[in-house]
């Protein structure tokens, strides 16, 4: 059991129920935090919470659910979590979506799914608590984007766009948090072991477990770092890729894929 103090008493994650979002509430919690954990659907949630008590951890898991994209959610939700608890905080925006694209299959209908779910949803979240905690003065937020969305990608035109649009923004809005005694953080994970990875049909270089992610994006957040990227060999080839021309970068890609 943890008697610490913990660095941010009251947590609040969305897309918690399974993931890298489940591990890092389990990681919080047993750093002492009280974690609110939120996903569309209640019974992953509850499982959460069940698993936090079988390890007797100092910090309790809280179940809220919601669906990030239905409207006034995220205004809904702070409202419940001011009335019972406080402001949070931290908040991990974490809730997203993937699914592969191919040429042949490029269409609208896809891209603006993700689009939805990966940047309109987080954005959403952000417009909902940035001024909640500007007002207050204090107060840590953390998006999860993606490695993909350094570079386009085969097969993530949808995906890898959704992420690059979130990064962009994260990268404008920490500009003018400076001196607000708010943080902005921008999570770019590479392949980590999860439902939506699973769905991969090719193998993933460096895949490593959500409890690795969790311990590595958790060291992340005490860090002053503003992007917060895992696994750390991966994260640079492919911060070495987006400094590539662009005639070899794409002979590379596709040389590296077989496609």
């Amino acid at each position: 059991m943890n008697t610490a103090l913990p660095r941010w008493p009251l947590v609040w994650i969305t897309g918690a129920g399974s993931g890298i979002g489940r591990a890092t509430a389990l990681r919080l919690a047993a750093e002492g935090s009280d974690v609110i954990v939120s996903g569309r659907r209640l019974e992953p949630l509850q499982a959460l919470q069940r698993e936090a008590r079988g390890h007797d951890l100092y910090g309790r898991i809280l179940p809220l659910p919601m669906d990030v994209t239905a409207s006034g959610a995220y205004a809904q939700a702070l409202e419940r979590i001011e009335a019972e608890w406080k402001l949070p905080d931290l908040v991990l925006l974490n809730a997203g979506d993937h699914q592969p694209m191919p040429l042949a299959e490029l269409n609208q209908d896809t891209c603006r799914k993700l689009m939805e779910i990966n940047y309109f949803a987080v954005i959403t979240g952000l417009e909902a608590i940035l001024p909640r905690m500007r007002l207050r003065g204090s107060g840590q937020i953390a998006c999860t984007a993606s490695l993909a969305g350094y570079r386009g990608l085969p097969t993530a035109a949808a995906y890898g766009a959704s992420k690059a649009a979130l990064i962009n923004a994260c990268e404008a809005l920490q500009v003018e948090l400076q001196g607000s005694g708010v943080r902005l953080q921008v999570i770019n994970p590479g392949f980590v072991k999860t439902p939506l990875t699973d769905q991969n049909p090719f193998e993933m270089p460096q895949l490593i477990s959500a409890e690795d992610a969790a311990r590595q994006l958790v060291a992340g957040l005490h860090s002053r770092r503003f992007e917060i990227r895992f696994p750390k060999a991966f994260a640079r080839t492919l911060a070495l890729l987006r400094l590539l021309p662009d005639g070899l970068y794409f002979r590379w890609v596709k040389k590296g894929t077989g496609l």
